[in-house]
């Protein structure tokens, strides 16, 4: 007895020494009910109504965002609205958490407190690209649709779901086909008018849930919408052709098949999976808007190229060393001396950088710097919006090789050292960086009067050194002078920076990148998409061939 009672007080001891965080930190809700209107319309674009109703958990994290997957990228944010407990409320695609395409409610002061309850009304007005061909008729387009559904580790209980589809005006009622319904669903919608005389179906489930993926679809004639906004497959259909070659070769093909799939797919996929790690721009970055954007920094661009992330860092810390805001205190491990109070004039990033270096912690200071990461990459895709990525970049690709052109056409060691000071970060932008500094820099040169700040391997001269000007926002001169150094080991220098911070300071840059990645441009869901008919064995969910299936999942 006495164990035991050593025991119970050993735990109690042990959970009151959690902080409070600790104990609330995780999304736990109950969606109530979900009612979706899905209104196909007249041009053959998508408009979507949702009524969700939350029930948050004790003890649970405040429902303070809600995440809204769309059906598919071609939705216009524009369009659309939110209302957290009849209050308008903003909606934000960077703060999107969910799978694949969609956007988050922002709650703001309408935060479901835990163990609070309350409703969130969503309008999108415009969606495109949502009708495909039906497969049993080629006069009929089809219509399918999920709803937005929640990450199974943060919805709990049973869910109360109805979905009625308004399909296009015009449509008589003995014309429309509705699809095969998901599992506990009635085999038939209820069918009916709705108050503008569109034909609807309706399906409910009492007792859905609100993690799973439910997808309802529903065929008409294709006259009662544009040609134009029916989906239609390339000219050249794949799939046909398999299924002429299984009919003709279909040993061959199976042997084929059998390989492709145990040894093609994995070493496709492995190195497609690597690549997309490093793939941290979100695409909506690559959605071409018109004209440049000017004003960037070089941090800022090389986001927008997508240089590595250990290079970018290494062009932070060369931005704060030369404003006075930091100085390298050793190179292995790297270890920063932050300046206090910091100077004036310094980017958010560059105030982020330096306070993730004042974390002792090498876990906690690889943290911030993934956080610090995550909000510089949301920032670019913020500022380019509206702008065209490709002819942005081509402009910053410009000013770097204009950058490099000042250098090289430098005479003098002093001169070379002096353009090179000034346009460090922007040479840095050069794919070919590492190479090229080493072919540019083989004769002496004078190394910026920061140097010593950046490398302590390097001691201050008191004679024999030229004076080079100080780097611009410094507001200070350096104490030393810059020492005059074979520029063999002044490249080697540089470049090795970012080699250091590779290694020293975020580890694997696969894996940091990936955490990053997963942020930004978090993968898309599984295509959902299917074909039916023509034997094969693909039997198709929507009975439909060109059915849209694919719904990303809310994250909270």
């Amino acid at each position: 007895m006495f164990r035991k009672f050593l025991a119970s007080i050993f735990v109690l001891l042990m959970a009151l020494a959690l902080p409070a965080s600790a104990l609330a930190q995780s999304y736990s809700f109950s969606l109530d009910k979900e009612v979706v209107n899905v209104f196909w319309n007249a041009d053959g674009t998508l408009a979507l109504d949702y009524q969700l109703t939350f029930s948050n958990q004790p003890g649970a994290h405040a429902i303070d965002y809600v995440d809204m997957g769309m059906p598919n990228g071609d939705f216009d944010l524009n369009s659309a609205n939110a209302y957290a407990n009849g209050v308008p409320v903003s909606v934000s695609q960077s703060d999107y958490q969910g799978s694949g395409s969609g956007f988050a409610v922002v709650m703001g002061s309408q935060a479901i407190p835990p163990g609070g309850r309350g409703t969130v009304h969503v309008f999108v007005g415009r969606i495109t690209n949502m009708l495909y061909n039906d497969d049993q008729d080629t006069n009929y387009a089809s219509a399918v649709f999920a709803p937005t559904y929640f990450g199974s580790q943060y919805v709990v209980g049973s869910t109360d779901l109805t979905v009625t589809f308004h399909l296009p005006p015009g449509v008589k009622p003995d014309e429309p086909r509705w699809h095969s319904a998901p599992a506990g669903f009635p085999s038939d919608p209820q069918t009916g008018f709705d108050s503008d005389g569109r034909v609807t179906y309706t399906w409910n489930n009492p007792n859905a849930n609100g993690h799973s993926s439910y997808k309802f679809g529903a065929s008409f004639p294709k006259s009662y919408v544009p040609a134009d906004a029916i989906v239609t497959a390339p000219a050249f259909d794949f799939s046909s052709l398999i299924y002429a070659v299984i009919n003709n070769v279909g040993n061959f093909l199976c042997f084929g098949l059998f390989a492709f799939m145990f040894l093609g797919l994995p070493i496709i996929s492995a190195v497609q999976g690597q690549r997309r790690k490093l793939q941290y721009v979100p695409p909506r970055i690559g959605i071409e808007g018109h004209g440049i954007k000017r004003g960037l920094t070089a941090v800022e661009a090389a986001i927008l190229m997508e240089q590595p992330l250990d290079k970018v860092m290494t062009m932070i810390l060369f931005g704060v060393i030369k404003k006075g805001a930091a100085s390298v205190e050793s190179r292995e491990p790297l270890k920063v001396e932050v300046a206090s109070p910091m100077p004036d004039g310094l980017h958010d990033y560059e105030i982020n950088f330096l306070n993730a270096f004042k974390e002792s912690d090498a876990r906690s200071r690889q943290s911030e710097l993934r956080d610090m990461m995550v909000k510089l990459v949301k920032s670019v895709g913020e500022k380019m919006k509206g702008f065209s990525r490709k002819e942005t970049q081509d402009y910053y690709k410009n000013i770097m090789e204009q950058a490099w052109a000042q250098v090289e056409a430098a005479d003098t060691p002093e001169v070379k050292g002096q353009l090179f000071e000034q346009n460090l970060e922007w040479t840095m932008l050069d794919k070919e960086y590492d190479d090229r500094t080493r072919r540019v820099f083989t004769g002496p040169i004078y190394a910026p009067m920061w140097w010593g700040h950046y490398d302590p391997s390097y001691r201050p001269l008191t004679s024999g050194s030229a004076p080079v000007s100080t780097s611009p926002g410094s507001g200070k001169a350096p104490s030393f002078s810059a020492p005059r150094l074979p520029g063999s080991d002044f490249a080697a220098s540089v470049v090795t920076g970012v080699q250091t911070f590779s290694q020293k300071t975020i580890g694997n840059l696969t894996d940091f990148t990936n955490k990053v990645t997963n942020v930004t441009n978090p993968p898309p869901p599984p295509s959902r998409s299917s074909y039916r008919g023509g034997g094969g064995g693909c039997a198709c969910a929507c009975a439909c061939a060109g059915c849209a299936c694919a719904c990303a999942g809310g994250g909270r």
